[in-house]
C-alpha cells in the first residue's frame, strides 16, 4: 500500500498564499503561514519560533512588493534554511507577474508614509491575479517536486475552473458595485476597486501608514459628503472608531471587511474570503 506522505513543506508569509497553495499543491504540500489573516500583515512578530517554522519549509511563498519588509527578512536569515534563501528555488515572491498598481512615479522618501516603491503589494483578492498566484506556486512545486507534475496541473486546471464558476456566480454583485463612490482606511482596495468599478475618493489615513489628524479627518469628511461617497471600507486591524467616527459624520457607511483567509472562523480559503466582502459590498448598496 502507498503511503500518501506530503512531499513539501510549504509555508506562506500570509494565510491566503497558504490557501492557493493548498489549491494546486493538494495530497502533495502541507502548509503553514507565519501571519494570521486577523493580523496587519506589515506587521507579524517576527517570534522566534517562526523561524523554527522556516527551517523545516522547502518552500517559502511571500507577497513580495517589500509588504513583509519589516519582519520577514530577518526570519528567512535566521531560519538557517539555505533552500528558502532570496534567490533560491524555495523562495517564491508571489507578485512577479502581477500587473502591479499604484508604482509611484516620483523618487519615494520616508516623509511620503509608507508607500511601497515597487508598487502596491495587495493584490490578492481579485480572481484574475489569484490565478497568476496559482499558476505561479503550481509552476515552482513542479520544479521542486517533478515527480507529481501531472497532478499540480490537474489540480490547477480545477482550481481555475472553479474560480470561472463562481465569476459566473458572482457577476450580478460585481455588476452592482460598479461606479460605487468609496473611501478606505489605508489604500489596500486598489485592485478590488479596479475589479469591481469601485471610485476610491479619499483615505482616512493622509499617507499610508500615517495615522490621521482632525484636520485630515474634517476635509475627508467633507469630501465624502460632497462626492457622496456610501461606504468606508476598513480592515479589523485597523482604528475602526475613527472609520465609524468619519462614516457617521459624512452619511456614509462603514464597513469592516476581511482581506486574508482566516480573518474571521468563517473566512476557510481564498473562495469564501472573496465571497465573503462581495456579499458584504453588494449588499450595502
Amino acid at each position: 500500500m502507498v503511503a500518501f506522505l506530503a512531499a513539501l513543506h510549504v509555508v506562506s508569509s500570509i494565510p491566503t498564499l497558504g490557501s492557493l497553495a493548498k489549491e494546486v499543491g493538494g495530497n502533495h504540500v502541507e502548509v503553514e503561514s507565519l501571519g494570521k489573516g486577523y493580523q496587519d500583515p506589515h506587521f507579524v512578530e517576527p517570534k522566534p519560533n517562526l523561524m523554527l517554522v522556516l527551517n523545516r519549509a522547502d518552500l517559502l511563498l511571500h507577497v513580495g512588493l517589500e509588504l513583509e519588509i519589516g519582519w520577514l527578512p530577518p526570519l528567512v536569515l535566521g531560519s538557517r534554511n539555505p533552500k528558502i534563501q532570496p534567490g533560491e528555488l524555495g523562495n517564491l515572491d508571489c507578485s512577479r507577474a502581477i500587473p502591479v498598481l499604484d508604482i509611484p512615479t516620483t523618487k519615494v522618501d520616508r516623509s511620503m508614509g509608507d508607500i511601497h516603491p515597487q508598487g502596491n503589494p495587495h493584490y490578492w483578492l481579485p480572481p484574475g491575479n489569484a490565478k497568476i498566484i496559482a499558476r505561479e506556486i503550481a509552476q515552482r512545486l513542479e520544479q521542486l517536486d517533478p515527480e507529481n507534475r501531472a497532478d499540480y496541473e490537474k489540480n490547477l486546471a480545477a482550481f481555475n475552473a472553479r474560480v470561472d464558476a463562481k465569476l459566473k456566480q458572482w457577476a450580478p454583485m460585481v455588476a452592482r458595485m460598479n461606479g460605487t463612490k468609496v473611501a478606505t482606511y489605508h489604500k489596500s482596495w486598489t485592485y478590488m476597486s479596479q475589479w469591481l468599478g469601485l471610485e476610491e475618493i479619499g483615505y482616512v489615513e493622509p499617507k499610508p501608514g500615517i495615522p490621521p489628524d482632525p484636520q485630515h479627518l474634517a476635509r475627508l469628511i467633507a469630501v465624502m459628503k460632497q462626492d457622496r461617497a456610501q461606504l468606508l471600507l476598513v480592515e479589523d486591524f485597523y482604528n475602526k472608531s475613527v472609520a465609524s467616527l468619519v462614516a457617521q459624520k459624512a452619511g456614509a457607511k462603514m464597513l469592516d471587511l476581511p482581506t486574508d483567509v482566516g480573518a474571521t472562523p468563517q473566512v476557510k480559503d481564498w473562495f469564501t474570503l472573496v465571497e465573503t466582502v462581495l456579499k458584504a459590498l453588494s449588499s450595502s448598496v
